[in-house]
């Protein structure tokens, strides 16, 4: 996994990005999108100046001044390009107004608005934007309206109608679609989820760990959950809170080797941690715990950089909501995503235990 950084004991000062001329002048040739904001380049013989991005033909370097800012360039006697637009919206700004413009449309549609219909709406050719939804939020137009009708699916259930006025209500013109889909999403079919798991059997345990008790729990599948918290008792509630109506059996032997796996990679992080896995969620937030767990212990990563690698620059916020749902600490290893300048970000189960097993993971390297 690309652009990593190791995790630093306690916070320091960075460099600003892009602050030399020879980064800035690299970050011109490479047309970097990350450059965007950072700085301004403008061209002596064409008296224009540019996002670091531009797509026009690239200047002789001899010709080139950099400027932190507007203001400066054109206190220079330079004008803005009329290409890349360095006055207004940034092409990522657009780009990501767009898709959320459609995302509304989805979203308020009692049916999935076709490709044509929102590209048409937000003043794209169908090919383009669909490329673009895509480079943004990481999920097709078509992925995006499935995951959620699957949401409305579940609250529908939640909120106890019945499955197939639930089905309908959420926007599935037939069941059959739905139930080839369930499995990958709901965990169980509509009827045992709205049940609370009801018939699904998990089984559990509880362990005394450096990190406090840990609780982890298991289907025929994989690991479901693995969570931490103050005591045995306020573990069993969580899992009932989360799967209510689910056959809960305490298995301590039948889970005995999850246990020692889990133990081994707390005490000894550069072990690692590999376990059957039975977690459900929407395609973009798998392809984020997927890349979670490409994390090698001791390295650390920001939610812009794991949204790169997915090919997504513009999806921290989005990233750092799939780490948010998270159930499975440790095997999806959220906790070793952090802020954009390198400092402890949020952890569901406390920024001591973050702090803990990333110290542990650097030691261990």
């Amino acid at each position: 996994m690309q652009a990593m950084t190791q995790e630093k004991t306690a916070p320091a000062i960075e460099a600003k990005p892009f602050a030399s001329d020879e980064a800035r002048w690299q970050a011109v040739c490479d047309r970097n999108r990350a450059a965007d904001g950072q700085f301004y380049f403008a061209v002596a013989t064409t008296g224009v100046y540019c996002r670091p991005n531009c797509a026009a033909r690239q200047p002789r370097r001899e010709n080139v001044r950099f400027y932190d800012t507007i203001a400066a360039a054109e206190a220079a006697g330079f004008r803005a390009c009329k290409r890349c637009r360095p006055t207004g919206k940034s092409i990522e700004q657009t780009q990501a107004d767009a898709v959320q413009r459609a995302c509304r449309m989805i979203d308020e549609a009692e049916t999935p608005p076709t490709l044509n219909v929102l590209a048409e709406a937000v003043g794209m050719s169908p090919f383009h934007f669909h490329r673009v939804f895509k480079a943004v939020l990481g999920l097709t137009p078509k992925d995006y309206a499935a995951a959620r009708r699957l949401e409305r699916l579940k609250q529908e259930l939640d909120d106890g109608t019945p499955v197939s006025q639930a089905i309908y209500g959420a926007g599935f013109g037939s069941s059959s679609r739905l139930y080839e889909t369930t499995h990958a999403t709901l965990g169980m079919t509509p009827a045992a989820f709205q049940r609370g798991a009801k018939g699904k059997q998990i089984d559990w345990t509880v362990t005394a760990t450096a990190l406090g008790p840990l609780l982890i729990a298991a289907t025929g599948d994989g690991v479901c959950m693995i969570e931490f918290g103050e005591n045995e008792a306020v573990l069993e509630g969580e899992l009932a809170q989360r799967f209510p109506s689910a056959q809960r059996s305490r298995a301590d032997a039948a889970l005995d080797r999850h246990v020692a796996a889990v133990t081994a990679y707390i005490e000894t992080p550069s072990r690692g941690l590999s376990l059957p896995l039975d977690v459900q969620g929407t395609a973009f937030q798998r392809r984020v715990w997927r890349a979670l767990q490409e994390i090698p212990p001791g390295r650390t990563a920001s939610y812009g950089e794991v949204a790169a690698t997915l090919g997504q620059p513009t999806a921290a916020r989005a990233v750092a909501r799939a780490c948010a749902t998270n159930e499975i600490a440790l095997a999806i290893p959220c906790h070793r995503v952090v802020g954009s300048d390198g400092r402890l970000a949020g952890y569901r189960w406390g920024l001591e235990r973050k702090r803990a097993l990333l110290a542990g993971e650097k030691k261990a390297g």
